[in-house]
C-alpha cells in the first residue's frame, strides 16, 4: 500500500510540472507574437508615411504641402519682369521635414513601442500634416539671361554694334561681364581690333575701369589688352594707361585684376611710344617685383625689361630707388623662367649704363638706387658668378654671357 501511494505521488507531480511547462511555454510564445506583431505593424505604418512625404515632395508648381515653388526675379522683392530679364526659379523646402528633425523622409521611432506595450495594442500613431507655408530659404541665384550671342561667337560689325549698345546702357554686372568677355574674345581677331575701335568700343569698355566690381575691371584689362595689340588702338588706351597702372598697384596683390592689368601694361609698353607714360611708377614695379608670387613676378620681370630695352628710359630706371632684398631674385634656387628673366633685365640695364655714359655719373645716384644695387655695390656680380655652376645648362649659357660684358 505505501508503494502504490509513492507512486501516485510520483505521477502527480510529474502531471503538475508539465503543466507549468506548458503554461511558461504559452505565455512565452504569446508574448513573442505579440511582439512580431507589433513591429511588423509598425513597420507598415512606417512604410506608409516614407511613401506619402516622398510622393508629396515630388509634386512640381503651385503650393503643395511639404514643398514651395517660388519665382524670384533678381533681387528680394522685384517687380515682375518680362522675359528680357533674369529670373531664377527656386524649389523651397522647410527645414524641418515630415516625422524627424533631420527633415529627411523617414519618420522617427521614438517612444512608439513603448505606447504599443503600455496599452496592451498596437496603436496608430497620431500625426498632423502642418498647413504653415515654411519660411523660403534663399540659395545662390542663377540668373537666366538671354544674350544675344554666344561668348565665343565671330561677330560682324553689326553684330559688334549690339554688345556694344548693350554694354554701354546696362549697369547689371552679370551683362557687363558676358559683353566684354564676348568683345575680347572677337578683339583676339585682327579684323575685329579694327571694327571695335571704328565703332568706338574703346572709350566704352575703358568707362568699365572705374567699377568697383574685381571682375568686371579684370575682363576689361583683359579685352583692352587684346585691343592693344593693334598700334592704332594703342593710341586710343594711352588716355587711360595711367588709371590702370594706379589700379594695378593699388589692387590686391597677386590677384587676377591686378595680373590682367600687369598684362595691359606690358602690350602697352612693347614699343617706345607710351612709356615715359608709366615712368613715375618705376619703384612700384620694383617693390611689386620683390612682394609679387611667382606669377606676378614673370609678368612684372616682362614689364620691366620692355622699359630696360629702351636706352632712353635708363637714366629714370636706374635712378628710382628699389628695395635691397630684391638681390634675391639672383639665387639659384628660382626656376629657370625668373633667373633667365632678372639675368635679362640686369644685362639690358648694364649695357644701357655703359651706351648712355652714366658710368661716370655715379654721384648723383642714390644708395638705394637701383644703379647702386645692380652696378656699385658688387653683390649682383658675386650672385651672377655664383650661378655659373648652376644645374640648368640654359641658365648657365645666359650666366656666361652676361659675365664677358662686364
Amino acid at each position: 500500500m505505501g508503494r502504490t501511494r509513492e507512486a501516485g505521488c510520483v505521477a502527480a507531480g510529474m502531471v503538475i510540472g508539465a503543466g507549468a511547462c506548458y503554461c511558461v511555454y504559452r505565455l512565452t510564445w504569446g508574448k513573442d507574437e505579440n511582439e512580431k506583431l507589433w513591429d511588423d505593424e509598425e513597420e507598415e505604418e512606417e512604410e506608409e508615411e516614407v511613401e506619402e512625404s516622398c510622393s508629396d515632395k515630388r509634386e512640381i508648381g503651385g503650393k503643395t504641402e511639404k514643398g514651395v515653388k517660388v519665382n524670384v526675379g533678381v533681387g528680394a522683392g522685384a517687380k515682375p519682369q518680362d522675359d528680357s530679364k533674369a529670373k531664377v526659379d527656386v524649389d523651397v523646402e522647410p527645414e524641418n521635414g515630415p516625422g524627424g528633425r533631420g527633415g529627411g523622409c523617414h519618420p522617427g521611432r521614438s517612444g512608439s513601442r513603448a505606447r504599443s506595450r503600455a496599452s496592451g495594442k498596437p496603436k496608430k500613431k497620431n500625426r498632423s500634416k502642418s498647413t504653415k507655408t515654411p519660411a523660403p530659404t534663399w540659395p545662390v541665384r542663377r540668373g537666366k539671361f538671354s544674350f544675344p550671342y554666344k561668348i565665343d561667337d565671330i561677330l560682324s560689325a553689326p553684330d559688334l554694334q549690339k554688345v556694344l549698345n548693350i554694354l554701354e546702357r546696362t549697369n547689371d554686372p552679370f551683362t557687363q561681364e558676358v559683353a566684354l568677355v564676348t568683345l575680347g574674345n572677337n578683339a583676339a581677331y585682327s579684323f575685329n581690333q579694327n571694327a571695335i575701335r571704328e565703332l568706338g568700343g574703346v572709350p566704352i569698355i575703358a568707362k568699365l575701369i572705374k567699377t568697383r566690381d574685381p571682375i568686371i575691371r579684370e575682363k576689361t584689362y583683359n579685352a583692352l589688352n587684346n585691343l592693344s595689340v593693334n598700334s592704332e588702338n594703342q593710341g586710343k588706351i594711352k588716355a587711360y594707361i595711367s588709371q590702370v597702372c594706379d589700379d594695378t598697384m593699388v589692387c590686391r596683390l597677386d590677384s587676377a585684376v591686378q595680373m590682367a592689368g600687369l598684362r595691359l601694361l606690358t602690350n602697352m609698353t612693347v614699343t617706345n611710344h607710351y612709356q615715359h607714360l608709366l615712368s613715375y611708377s618705376f619703384p612700384d614695379f620694383f617693390a611689386l617685383l620683390f612682394l609679387g608670387n611667382h606669377f606676378t613676378k614673370i609678368q612684372t620681370m616682362k614689364l620691366i625689361i620692355n622699359f630696360t630695352e629702351n636706352p632712353a628710359m635708363t637714366r629714370e630706371l636706374v635712378s628710382c630707388k628699389v628695395p635691397s632684398e630684391l638681390i634675391s631674385l639672383f639665387n639659384k634656387e628660382w626656376d629657370r623662367e625668373i633667373l633667365l628673366n632678372i639675368l635679362t633685365l640686369f644685362e639690358n640695364i648694364n649695357d644701357n649704363i655703359k651706351s648712355e655714359g652714366l658710368a661716370s655719373s655715379r654721384k648723383e645716384f642714390s644708395r638705394s638706387s637701383l644703379f647702386f644695387l645692380f652696378k656699385e655695390s658688387g653683390v649682383c656680380v658675386k650672385k651672377i658668378r655664383a650661378l655659373a655652376n648652376h644645374k640648368d645648362l640654359v641658365v648657365k649659357v645666359k650666366v656666361l654671357k652676361v659675365l664677358t660684358k662686364l
